[in-house]
């Protein structure tokens, strides 16, 4: 069975059709990347997903065989499914432990917490160094190594990353997707959002183009990698 399944999604901002009937599914174990250009309707699909945005009448979400679709957020992070934003979403005053302790609100296993918490400072050192640092004064890197740290300590079944390597320099965007392989190595499955197609269709199993909020285009990663359409659109070649 599907960890996610996501039948028929339709959203709509006004008079405007931001989803068009966007199907998709995700394995228990998969690292799956959803690739578009800007404005075609990702971010929209993430937040469908995690609560945050309502589908229109049809649209159905499934997780973990549960109908999720009209649950309030905070019910579905409990459930395991836990969204790291695009944007980072650290809160700038509090310091990075704080920012940590966040991402366990739904918890009360305080041994379950400071494991997960260890391991987390364990796949990005740097916050160890930072941690009673605001998080507004981390590097832009940093902070999206935050905002995935923060997102584990919700103990994910199904991580959705969006637009992790924004703004960052090639080297950190090197870092952060091997993090992410090593995050799904050690059992979370993840849907991620990514623009930088070369580097999502290298970490990823399987991956969907979405074009004007529509899936196009659907398939192994490394088949849609050679695929003449997807190397012109997504990978300047």
């Amino acid at each position: 069975m599907a960890l996610l399944e996501v039948s028929n999604l339709g959203v709509k901002y006004g008079a405007i059709q931001a989803l068009h009937s966007v199907s998709l599914r995700v394995e228990p174990g998969e690292i799956v990347t959803l690739i578009g250009s800007n404005g075609a309707g990702k971010t929209t699909t993430l937040r469908t997903i995690s609560g945050l945005v309502r589908g229109v009448s049809g649209s159905t979400v499934v997780f973990d065989g549960t109908d999720i679709t009209k649950m309030a957020p905070h019910e579905i992070v409990k459930r395991g499914l836990v969204q790291s934003p695009e944007g980072r979403g650290v809160f700038p005053q509090m310091s990075v432990a704080e920012n940590l302790e966040l991402g366990a609100f739904t918890r009360t296993d305080r041994g379950g917490i400071e494991k997960d918490r260890e391991r987390g400072l364990t796949l990005f050192p740097r916050l160890r160094e930072r941690l009673k640092q605001p998080a507004g004064t981390l590097s832009g890197g940093e902070q999206q190594m935050l905002a995935m740290a923060r997102a584990l300590l919700a103990r994910p079944k199904l991580l959705l990353l969006d637009e992790p390597s924004l703004g960052l320099a090639p080297q950190v965007v090197q870092t952060i997707f091997k993090i992410i392989g090593e995050i799904n190595r050690e059992g979370v499955t993840v849907l991620l959002v990514e623009q930088n197609a070369n580097m999502a269709l290298k970490v990823a199993h399987r991956a969907y183009v979405l074009e004007v909020g529509r899936v196009t285009m659907e398939g192994e990663a490394a088949a849609l990698a050679k695929s003449d359409d997807v190397r012109r659109a997504y990978l300047g070649h």
